[in-house]
């Protein structure tokens, strides 16, 4: 189902609560929520549908949308200076991003995955999971 932007930024700075298979609504929710909107949005954390959850959704380079639980970026190469915006937040800011990340998350089955992201997908993944560490840049 669709849900509402939040665009509270004390929502938005509260560090996300670990996923489980109790939060797989959740995760439904945010591919709903960021489908509707792909137009104007590449990437969404939980907490910008209101839920504090360790959950991330995407568009990869095939356009398809992906989700994670609980992702951690273990690898970080090739750092660089970007302006990015969010769709919770009005206009863009400055921030570092590292050109190629390694990532390690749950699917909605819970099984552990871990790949490696570059360009733009590895940009939002960051910028995504940014949000559920409550840094809004």
């Amino acid at each position: 189902m669709q849900r509402p932007i939040v665009r509270s930024r004390i929502m938005l700075s509260r560090k996300a609560e670990a996923a489980s298979s109790d939060d797989l609504n959740v995760a439904q929710d945010l591919l709903d929520t960021l489908v509707a909107h792909e137009d104007t949005c590449a990437g969404m954390a939980a907490n910008m549908i209101g839920q504090n959850k360790a959950i991330i959704a995407f568009f990869d380079d095939r356009k398809q949308p992906q989700v994670m639980l609980n992702p951690q970026i273990t690898r970080q190469q090739g750092p660089y200076q970007t302006e990015e915006g969010c769709l919770s937040l009005e206009g863009k800011r400055p921030t570092t991003r590292y050109r190629r990340i390694t990532v390690t998350w749950q699917d909605t089955d819970l099984r552990e995955h871990t790949a490696n992201y570059q360009g733009f997908v590895a940009e939002v993944i960051q910028h995504e999971c940014d949000h559920l560490a409550g840094i809004v840049i």
